[in-house]
């Protein structure tokens, strides 16, 4: 069913794809999209037993890693996604970052990271969380963007408080994770909140 909106879209259809998919930098880290050599770090990545406890889904070989990856780029061509590999300026892949749900009529996305375990509490998660929010809210048009996690994934709620997110309330028994239900906090970033404080995270 197709509807007619009564409102001004906050992103009009198409301005996100006429420009390439982009690469963004942040102290040290240069966030881009995933290329198929990538294949075996993403693989591996979701052989990590934190990564496994918060996400239900993981690739089960390099082939079908590099599947994900096409339906990233398909995901962008469509301004439903987008996905980006974090990078230690360019080389090593440190960890994940993506806008997904984009709402173009509504400006909302919601943000979804992971980290490997050598970049953790070193500021990689939230400098990268960080830089995506500072171009979706300043450059893509965004007015609203949202993420959720466990209440019981203490190191995500840190991560989200300093990168300008803020708790906005739990969603009871919203998400189901490999040892059952979760409540999930919701937390949101949206323009003119100030920038986040820095974070040894």
């Amino acid at each position: 069913m197709t509807y007619v909106l009564s409102t001004q879209s906050a992103i009009p259809a198409g301005s996100l794809v006429a420009a390439p998919h982009p690469v963004l930098r942040a102290a040290g880290l240069l966030l881009r999209p995933w290329d198929t050599a990538d294949a075996p770090v993403f693989l591996d990545a979701y052989r990590d037993p934190e990564i496994r406890r918060w996400h239900t889904r993981s690739p089960a070989s390099e082939d079908q890693a590099r599947e994900w990856f096409a339906g990233y780029r398909q995901d962008w061509a469509q301004e439903k996604a987008a996905n980006w590999a974090v990078t230690r300026d360019g080389g090593e892949v440190l960890g994940r970052i993506a806008l997904r749900g984009m709402n173009l009529d509504d400006g909302v996305a919601e943000c979804a990271y992971w980290v490997l375990p050598a970049a953790r509490r070193t500021g990689v998660a939230s400098g990268a969380l960080t830089a995506v929010s500072d171009w979706a809210l300043r450059e893509a048009g965004f007015h609203r963007l949202e993420l959720d996690h466990s209440t019981r994934n203490e190191a995500s709620c840190r991560v989200a408080a300093k990168s300008g997110f803020v708790l906005e309330g739990t969603k009871r028994s919203a998400a189901v994770h490999g040892d059952g239900r979760h409540d999930m906090h919701l937390h949101a970033r949206v323009p003119g909140h100030g920038r986040p404080a820095p974070t040894d995270y």
